[in-house]
């Protein structure tokens, strides 16, 4: 190969910015990372204002969080927001279901306006998962269902049918999925199902949480 078309495939290499925690980030790693993707790991937004492409998982929706990610030089952010729609966001912002213990798979929701979908597949790619792209729609599908798993959970605890280590090792048993509802609501974090549960109710009563998960997501 000659020295010119090295330069030109070097210069191709994409550089991507990804805020994110420890955990996060062995998460998105967690079915390896091409070769040819040139990442650059940080925390902080105030890290990536020069970002081109920018995901962050750690993402908060308030202005001032958006207005950083929208640096001089962003072409495509992609954010962590399970609960706000597209709406909300910039038109160059994607929604991403990155809840914790979400990621691990190798396939990852998202919505996004049609002119982000080839670039985020892309990005994707180099981290080895596929996008499935859903309605904009709080909780997306896999979301959605699993808080409505944990609330139930939490009325049938209410109810004292069961205790939390019961009602994980039954459903765990019976279902075949990775986690308990407790389990699962440990790893998610309880402000954030009761977020979601809370913006699903104002269209239908159906999704209200229960009183015991609202009650322990406010004490922590």
């Amino acid at each position: 190969m000659s020295v010119y078309m090295f330069s030109l495939q070097k210069r191709a290499r994409m550089k991507i910015t990804v805020i994110t925690d420890d955990i996060l980030k062995e998460e998105l790693l967690s079915h390896g990372l091409q070769d040819d993707a040139e990442i650059n790991w940080v925390s902080t937004p105030e890290e990536a204002v020069d970002a081109t492409i920018c995901i962050d998982l750690l993402f908060v929706p308030n202005s001032d969080r958006i207005k950083i990610l929208q640096g001089p030089n962003t072409e495509l952010v992609i954010v962590n927001a399970v609960t706000p729609s597209l709406k909300e966001l910039p038109e160059n912002f994607v929604r991403l279901n990155g809840w914790r213990s979400f990621l691990k798979r190798n396939i990852a929701e998202a919505a996004a306006n049609d002119t982000g979908k080839a670039k985020t597949e892309k990005i994707f790619a180099y981290f080895n998962k596929q996008i499935e792209w859903v309605p904009d729609a709080p909780g997306f599908v896999t979301a959605r269902v699993i808080s409505m798993i944990i609330n139930e959970a939490y009325f049938t605890l209410e109810e004292k049918v069961s205790s939390k280590d019961e009602i994980d090792i039954a459903m765990k048993l019976g279902t075949n999925y990775p986690y308990g509802p407790f389990e699962w609501s440990k790893l998610i974090g309880l402000k954030n199902i009761d977020e979601l549960l809370l913006k699903m109710a104002e269209t239908n009563s159906h999704y209200s949480p229960s009183a015991l998960l609202q009650q322990e997501a406010i004490t922590g």
